[in-house]
């Protein structure tokens, strides 16, 4: 059996490839089940792990997002059975082998128009992109939105789910290319981060823009408080440029009372009943066309340093998967 295991904090290199058994192999506890992987989600929690970022200590396995198969089930669990096709997030770690254990609780049952890549790229992504633009801030058609770093995977996402809710959305990116993409889906105008404020502020008739989806962080946190309306939102989703800067309350207030939240996915799928709600209506979007995922590109599961080196290096667009 294939698996990846971290022995200590760092950058890609870090990953290791080994062929005892996965911490998965052993038999499911209760409200467990044990899945048979077939593809793992590349994420940016699975950096903040490698780097030490969280409470989950060296070794570990890593990988937190998954599809696979279920091939045991644990005492106390109902509503699974052996040979079901589950995803999930968050559940368990151990995706980046060949087998993990996933509490049952957040599994979600996959349907049978939904195939492995689709759900693999709609579960983290597509349930973030959920709760930000229903939760953490409605979306409505009279917003003007900003999504930074717009032809990621997240962003895709949000853009799409903003677009289609009527607002005008904004995009950042870095070159030309991914710019084509962010208008492909939906972005009305896209920039690139040098002036953005700016630019903002004159396609929204001087008004600003009612929320900004910010996963860049430290080198866009000083422009999006510029960019952003009286009483507009900041909802930062990431550190890909590293952390956003320590804040002065008194600046929020001074840049016309607004809103600052750093929310996370897991406090927006606290029960199996609210993760579900939302991959219903994820699933549905999909099959509506309102919302197209899209595969950045795929690594063999031996070859996930480079899968992450490419993440870190925001040198792809759209979901990176693992083949297992």
């Amino acid at each position: 059996m294939t698996s990846i295991i971290v022995n200590e904090h760092g950058g890609p290199e870090k990953y290791e490839v080994t062929d005892d058994s996965p911490a998965g192999a052993a038999a499911p506890a209760d409200g467990q089940l044990q899945v048979g992987l077939s593809l793992a989600g590349v994420n940016f929690l699975d950096v903040v792990q490698r780097r030490g970022g969280t409470p989950v200590t060296a070794p570990f396995a890593p990988g937190v997002e998954g599809v696979g198969t279920v091939t045991a089930v644990g005492a106390g669990v109902d509503g699974f059975s052996v040979g079901d096709r589950v995803g999930w997030m968050t559940g368990g770690q151990g995706s980046f082998s060949s087998t993990a254990l996933v509490r049952a609780d957040k599994a979600v049952p996959l349907p049978d128009d939904i195939d492995d890549e689709i759900a693999v790229a709609a579960l983290m992504q597509g349930i973030t992109a959920h709760y930000l633009t229903t939760s953490t801030f409605p979306v409505s058609a009279s917003d003007v939105v900003v999504v930074h770093a717009a032809a990621g995977g997240l962003g895709q996402m949000l853009t799409q789910i903003a677009a289609a809710k009527g607002a005008t959305v904004i995009g950042t990116t870095s070159i030309e290319e991914k710019a084509e993409i962010a208008r492909a889906n939906g972005a009305a105008h896209v920039f690139g981060y040098d002036d953005f404020a700016e630019k903002v502020r004159e396609v929204s008739d001087g008004e600003g823009a009612s929320v900004i989806f910010d996963g860049v962080g430290a080198t866009t946190f000083e422009g999006d408080l510029k960019a952003l309306r009286t009483r507009g939102t900041l909802v930062v989703v990431g550190n890909a440029s590293g952390p956003v800067p320590a804040v002065e309350v008194n600046t929020l207030s001074a840049s016309g009372s607004l809103f600052l939240t750093r929310p996370t996915v897991v406090d927006h799928a606290r029960t199996p009943e609210e993760l579900r709600s939302r991959t219903d209506e994820i699933f549905e979007w999909i099959r509506s066309g309102d919302l197209t995922v899209h595969i950045g590109d795929r690594f063999p599961l031996t070859e996930v340093a480079a899968a992450f080196t490419a993440l870190e290096s925001r040198a792809t667009t759209g979901k990176i998967i693992l083949e297992h």
